[in-house]
């Protein structure tokens, strides 16, 4: 009897009925568990409604989210739909886009599944508002069953296009409600896919809403590049570079009455770059998606143009025949099977090297330029470092640290005479250098909040590397920090301070302003001697980052001629 008792235990907690049979699910059932994979988020819900706004060809899509009530809404001016269609629109698989299996394998639109709807109403109070151009007075509005059915239909007053309204999203799905009950659990990723679809589709105005509140507007604009700079308030026009060719075709398409264009909109690596690969996307027949090794071709391509643990900006946006692409890999139709992949490789490869001005036997001054903001091999100076005994006397020497004056500035002997060191700068310009070359955001045990700081200077600071999230209505949670500003007690001013500058370099030199030794502060014998040691070994000795002067030179020649002496009192030491 113990042994069945524990089998039955056993297949209770594998979750194995006794008995069990296979059997055919319902339709309901079914419909369920496909909603469940089709809208798994609200990212999914906006996702999927943009792409039909975007068939039907809207120029101008809104979206209104009111998150407490688990509501939200999507107005589009496309074509719009006639009663008979809208009827229809929230059926099982009823779509308008492919017709036959041979359409399935040549997709040119961003829908064509015909489940978005149908999932949508199955996970949501759904309602649809719209009105076609044949439609002489006014539009319809159609509440929806769970199974797509209409369940009420009106005549409304409405313009031409299609407004679609979610209510009680997941009242169903409990924990998805867990999972999205904070609004910054959704609201980047929501933001990021927007931010996307308008570089994918320029001509197109957006807008965001929250709780009667614009978050996010991008009005429309020739090319990508416009687009960046309305999402990228730091960037400037000079900053980015925007080019755009047609492209050869692979040898089993030659013969096909089609055509393939690649576009590439990118940052130059002297002037910005980012501490995640945030803005490296690639875009292909009007939608993001992910495909790895697209990505390593343009990781490759900037490499040597990128200081160490940078990234690019870079929007690479693909049209390709339809038929190279199999769309069928993923419900949410970022990963996807991509035809002649070796060949687009070689082109994507060639046009950004193209861009960067790289060419095969050597490369231009504009890539010299670049080089200099580079780290080769882990490297960022392409010579070797030297020293400051070596750049002041021409070869290595010993030295030694006298004494502090006025607990400012630090006396130095060395063969050829003095050096009169200010603390502060000499400080100032070490830690520089260890900022550069150890570039580093460590996380915080409790997060820092934040208030009084726009979206603009939010950003500036996530460029430096810093994570922060929204945590509540124009209040931020800063998750990470540089090491040097961890303990700091002035650390809201000193943020201040840097979501003001507009690059890493500069940031880095306010840091190591902020956090260097302060004139006034007494130093004991080995924190003298550890300074001098640090700074002399720096690749810049001779300024602070800011252009202030290290230290005041005196040679003993000079010491001589000073105090009218005709002779060395270092019978070792050469002459002037």
């Amino acid at each position: 009897m113990s042994g069945e008792g524990e089998k039955s235990s056993t297949l209770f907690f594998m979750g194995i009925a006794e008995n069990s049979m296979i059997q055919v699910l319902d339709r309901q059932l079914v419909d369920l568990i496909a909603a469940g994979e089709v809208i798994d988020s609200p990212l999914a819900v906006v996702r999927e409604l943009v792409e039909n706004a975007l068939d039907a060809g809207a120029d101008r899509i809104l979206i209104r989210l009111w998150w407490e009530q688990w509501r939200l809404e999507v107005l589009d001016n496309g074509q719009g739909m006639e009663l008979a269609e809208l009827k229809t629109s929230v059926l099982p698989h009823a779509t308008s886009k492919i017709s036959t299996q041979e359409d399935l394998q040549r997709i040119k639109t961003l829908g064509f599944r015909g489940e978005a709807l149908h999932s949508l109403a199955q996970v949501a109070q759904l309602t649809i508002s719209s009105r076609s151009l044949a439609a002489p007075d006014c539009g319809w509005r159609i509440i929806y069953s769970p199974q797509g059915q209409p369940e009420q239909i009106e005549p409304v007053a409405i313009a031409v296009g299609t407004r679609v309204e979610v209510g009680e999203l997941f009242a169903e799905f409990p924990q998805r409600r867990q999972a999205f009950a904070k609004s910054q659990q959704f609201w980047r990723p929501m933001v990021n896919y927007l931010q996307q679809m308008a570089l994918c589709h320029p001509q197109v105005t957006w807008q965001l809403w929250q709780d009667e509140r614009l978050r996010l507007n991008i009005s429309p604009s020739p090319n990508p590049k416009a687009i960046l700079l309305q999402c990228l308030k730091s960037l400037r026009s000079g900053h980015l570079g925007y080019t755009k060719q047609s492209l050869p075709l692979p040898l089993d398409l030659e013969n096909q009455a089609t055509s393939a264009q690649l576009s590439v909109t990118f940052g130059y690596p002297d002037r910005c770059h980012r501490p995640r690969p945030d803005w490296l996307v690639i875009a292909i027949n009007g939608r993001p998606v992910n495909v790895p090794e697209l990505t390593q071709v343009i990781m490759a391509s900037f490499h040597r143009t990128l200081p160490r643990q940078r990234y690019p900006l870079c929007f690479v946006h693909w049209q390709l025949p339809p038929q190279c692409i199999d769309w069928h890999r993923h419900p949410a139709k970022t990963e996807i099977y991509l035809q002649d992949l070796p060949h687009w490789q070689g082109q994507l490869k060639a046009l950004l090297h193209q861009s960067l001005a790289v060419v095969d036997n050597g490369a231009t001054p504009r890539l010299n330029q670049l080089l200099k903001a580079a780290e080769p091999k882990g490297v960022y100076q392409l010579q070797a470092s030297t020293s400051l005994t070596e750049t002041v006397l021409g070869h290595a020497n010993v030295f030694k640290a006298i004494a502090q004056v006025c607990q400012t500035y630090i006396l130095v002997e060395h063969k050829r005479g003095i050096w009169l060191v200010e603390q502060h700068v000499a400080h100032e310009r070490v830690l520089f250098e260890q900022l550069q070359r150890h570039w580093q955001c460590l996380p915080l045990d409790q997060p820092l909040v934040l208030q009084g700081f726009n979206p603009e200077q939010v950003e500036r600071l996530q460029n430096l590397g810093l994570e922060i999230d929204p945590f509540g209505e124009d209040i931020w949670a800063v998750r990470s920090l540089p090491a040097l500003l961890q303990g700091q007690a002035e650390i809201i001013p000193i943020l201040q301070e840097l979501s003001q500058l507009s690059s890493l370099s500069t940031a880095q030199a306010a840091i190591a302003c902020r956090s260097a030794i302060k004139n006034g502060t007494e130093l004991d014998r080995s924190a003298i001697n550890k300074l001098i040691e640090q700074w002399q070994q720096c690749d810049n000795p001779h300024t602070c980052p800011h252009g202030r002067p290290i230290y005041l030179a005196l040679d003993e020649s000079s010491l001589a001629r000073f105090f009218r002496r005709n002779w060395l009192v270092s019978p070792k030491a050469s002459g002037p």
